[in-house]
């Protein structure tokens, strides 16, 4: 292959970045107009975070690589016939792991075994995948290990594990029940149908399967300690070694584009405009503060918002309810859902995510508003 097509080749497939290009774009403009230190840039960049993904991407691919995924998705589809019951089975493991494992985790677990199950069967991956994105913001928003705006908030609020877990309850009840509601009104009604000439067709290669359910687990327990960076580097340096195919495999333009993301949302957030204009506001009245969690998780997801709002609102519990209901509507609301269309990579898949989840946002929020003031 000569370099023109190869740099031919690379043209085409960053035209299909868009959300790359564009915050890449977004981010150069902000450096323009608003110059900052190296040290901000780095702050922004969420060097953990990144080492986090990279880690569990190459763990995931690792396993994806040794056929377990496979293999476990023809187990899973054979024995379970109904569409609607194979589905929920999934949204609710999500939803489950997500409370112990963080909602990416969960996602890089779930989304490729739904894609394998899809691949043997008639199950519909693109309305799964959005449902998982939502099913891990549910799941995730019940525990203070869910996801990393309530590990902030139940650090700052030094809140007992049970205490912040109970006080969510009422908001990841109403999600979880309106998905799981989704689930079954939105899936075919109808048995799954198996495709027997691939069921049986994916050996597991066990030293890989089992060497990457291993790195999976130490990246996990990496990224719980602060471990992330150095946990990454190991991994990758034991793939290079070992399995280089598995490296060379994953989606680093992904990485890119979420390099861009925190680059781009890192400094807006602290632009003197924005600001100003949230000190105008006040914050303290929880419709207001609910309101405001959820509208500036919708610009710039809900990390960065919780972030931006931490030291001005009044009731953790309040700012964590409203980021966590802000991680629906706009796919940028939270990252779990860039996540989740990124593994399932179905075509048309943002829009679809957006037809359901703006509607989803604008059903779940004031009935989580309700459960949670009345039972909160």
């Amino acid at each position: 292959m000569t370099l023109v097509a190869v740099a031919s080749g690379w043209r085409a497939r960053l035209k299909s970045e868009w959300l790359l290009l564009l915050f890449a774009a977004l981010a150069l403009a902000l450096a323009l107009f608003d110059p900052r230190p190296l040290a901000d840039y780095r702050r922004w960049l969420q060097l953990p975070t990144l080492a986090g993904l990279l880690g569990l991407m190459l763990a995931i691919q690792g396993i994806r690589d040794s056929g377990l995924v496979q293999h476990a998705a023809g187990a899973l589809a054979a024995r379970v016939h109904s569409l609607r019951a194979l589905g929920l089975l999934l949204v609710t493991s999500a939803a489950l792991l997500a409370t112990v494992l963080t909602n990416d985790v969960s996602l890089f677990l779930v989304v490729p075994l739904t894609l394998a199950i899809g691949a043997i069967s008639n199950l519909p991956v693109a309305r799964m995948a959005v449902l998982e994105a939502l099913a891990v913001n549910a799941g995730s928003t019940l525990s203070p290990i869910g996801n990393p705006q309530n590990l902030l908030l139940w650090q700052h609020a030094q809140s007992p594990f049970p205490r912040f877990a109970l006080a969510m309850l009422p908001a990841a009840a109403v999600m979880f029940a309106l998905v799981a509601a989704l689930t079954l009104a939105w899936l075919p009604k109808g048995r799954a149908m198996l495709r027997p000439s691939q069921v049986d067709g994916h050996p597991v290669a066990a030293p890989l399967a089992a060497g990457s359910l291993l790195a999976l687990l130490l990246m996990v327990l990496a990224m719980e300690y602060g471990l992330a960076l150095p946990g990454a580097l190991v991994l990758a340096a034991a793939y290079a070694l070992i399995a280089r195919h598995v490296p060379a495999r994953i989606d680093w333009l992904l990485l890119a584009t979420f390099v861009a993301i925190f680059l781009c949302l890192g400094h807006f957030a602290e632009l003197p405009l924005v600001r100003h204009g949230l000190d105008r506001l006040a914050l303290d009245r929880p419709l207001t503060l609910f309101a405001c969690g959820i509208a500036i998780s919708q610009v710039i997801s809900n990390v960065p918002a919780t972030v931006l709002l931490l030291d001005r609102a009044h009731d953790a519990t309040a700012l964590a309810v409203a980021v966590n209901v802000g991680g629906a509507g706009l796919a940028i609301g939270s990252l779990a859902n860039l996540i989740a269309l990124r593994l399932a990579n179905q075509p048309h898949g943002l829009r679809l995510f957006h037809r359901v989840s703006i509607p989803f946002l604008l059903v779940s929020a004031p009935l989580v508003y309700l459960a949670w003031r009345w039972l909160g």
